[in-house]
């Protein structure tokens, strides 16, 4: 299924001289997980505390777009540095869901837009990347499958962000937006669990 998170070679190749000076300066990658975060949950705080003053949420789009090549940089001082780790790993996927959730939920804060909406969209992006954690444990591989993975995700919330702060997006639009992510992330969901299940089978059969 075509996802955002296909280009992430070419981006990270981008990245490649950034990261090398990184690591010769000593960051190491849960350095850069953690801060991702804590900017992201600063970020949303923030914008819980004045929702009406629409323009801060031209911070998302902002953000968004730096953390998707913090995101790439941790994993690639991770791998190619010697700095994966097991405290790493939880790091790397409970920080990706609670930075959602903190860029996220701010809409719900914002008039004409359904809190409802909001905190389903939430809860769908939390259990379809719990889905993609559960590869390994079926002997599968972590699943990435889109249409509406963590990158697919940071672009649509990007748009809307720049959209609220523009106010080139009517609020009126953002439920309706809302609705469609949200049955983007079931169809991810399901998606994840039938190709987790496919490659966790696909060596039995060929015995």
């Amino acid at each position: 299924m075509l996802s955002i998170y296909q280009l992430k070679p070419r981006f990270q190749n981008l990245l490649r001289p950034l990261v090398q000076r990184l690591f010769d300066r000593g960051v190491t990658a849960n350095q850069v997980t953690l801060g991702a975060a804590v900017v992201s949950v600063l970020i949303g705080l923030l914008l819980a505390i004045f929702p009406a003053h629409v323009w801060l949420f031209a911070l998302i789009p902002l953000w968004m777009l730096l953390r998707m090549a913090l995101n790439a940089v941790d994993g690639m001082l991770a791998r190619e540095f010697g700095q994966q780790s097991t405290l790493g790993a939880y790091l790397n996927e409970l920080c990706d869901v609670i930075a959602d959730a903190a860029l996220f939920l701010p809409f719900a804060l914002l008039p004409d837009v359904s809190p409802v909406l909001v905190v389903l969209l939430v809860i769908g992006a939390l259990i379809s990347e719990y889905a993609g954690v559960m590869g390994p444990m079926v002997g599968a591989s972590r699943r990435y499958d889109g249409p509406m993975g963590k990158s697919d995700r940071a672009l649509c919330f990007g748009v809307l962000g720049a959209g609220v702060a523009t106010g080139l997006l009517p609020l009126t639009w953002i439920d309706p937006i809302l609705a469609v992510i949200t049955v983007a992330l079931l169809y991810t969901l399901f998606n994840r669990v039938r190709q987790g299940l496919a490659e966790a089978v696909a060596p039995s059969d060929t015995k």
